[in-house]
């Protein structure tokens, strides 16, 4: 039995009362389908601060570098499976239980579980454009090393890069939800990355966060601390009784 039994039980209450329900999640959802954190401390590949590879400075001053950082990514990602708390957020949102997941990861395992009311706040690694011009290309041919066939350009993720503006139509789409949403789960984020960590105090409505440590220097109106997968399969089950 879950730790934070009368916090769960209250959480599901909530969600089951609510009239509009957003869903927002970031690294910690993702690990537990083995995805290591973009910011763990002991870094994952080659024990490179991403944050010095996801950069446009590196797109376009160590490109190599840049490439085969972001194919070692869109390669490890072909073997990953959404864990049954992604499964979970597709069977709430079917149900009409919740109306928008907005999401700080790039891995496209939201969709890939079933869910169809998905934003991404950072885009997506599984489409890939020309730096230069703009014109979409194949995974294939920016995982072997291609120019851009238009204009010879560097070919890249359509993830934000440090330094790079969020999509507007998702972050707007977000805000709009998050603002006049009832609830708002904050699922498996540090809320350490600006402008996204600001969206959950945009709303009026009660902010439930799901993380493995609590937030310090937060306020919300319930924090349970544990695995998001497996609180989410709890939280289901108590749901359909």
């Amino acid at each position: 039995m879950p730790k934070h039994v009368q916090d769960i039980q209250k959480a599901v209450d909530w969600l089951l009362q609510s009239q509009k329900t957003v869903v927002f999640t970031g690294a910690g959802m993702s690990t537990e389908s083995n995805i290591p954190d973009f910011r763990s401390k002991s870094g994952w590949w080659k024990q490179i601060d991403p944050r010095t590879v996801a950069t446009t400075e590196a797109l376009t001053e160590n490109y190599q570098l840049f490439h085969a950082f972001y194919t070692a990514r869109i390669q490890a990602l072909k073997e990953v499976l959404p864990h049954e708390g992604y499964h979970v957020l597709a069977r709430w949102e079917k149900r009409g239980l919740i109306d928008l997941i907005g999401t700080q990861n790039v891995d496209g395992l939201h969709r890939k579980a079933g869910s169809d009311a998905v934003e991404e706040l950072h885009g997506s690694i599984h489409t890939i454009t020309c730096h230069r011009c703009g014109k979409k290309a194949a995974t294939s041919d920016f995982t072997h090393g291609q120019a851009c066939d238009t204009c010879g350009g560097k070919l890249r993720p359509n993830v934000v890069l440090f330094g790079e503006m969020l999509p507007q139509e998702a972050w707007q789409r977000t805000l709009k939800a998050i603002k006049t949403a009832q609830l708002v789960f904050v699922i498996g984020t540090s809320l350490d990355v600006y402008p996204a960590n600001q969206l959950p105090m945009m709303t009026d409505g009660r902010v439930v966060v799901i993380n493995k440590e609590a937030h310090a220097g937060y306020t919300f109106d319930l924090t349970i601390e544990g695995k998001a997968g497996e609180l989410l399969v709890h939280m289901d089950a108590i749901a359909q009784k």
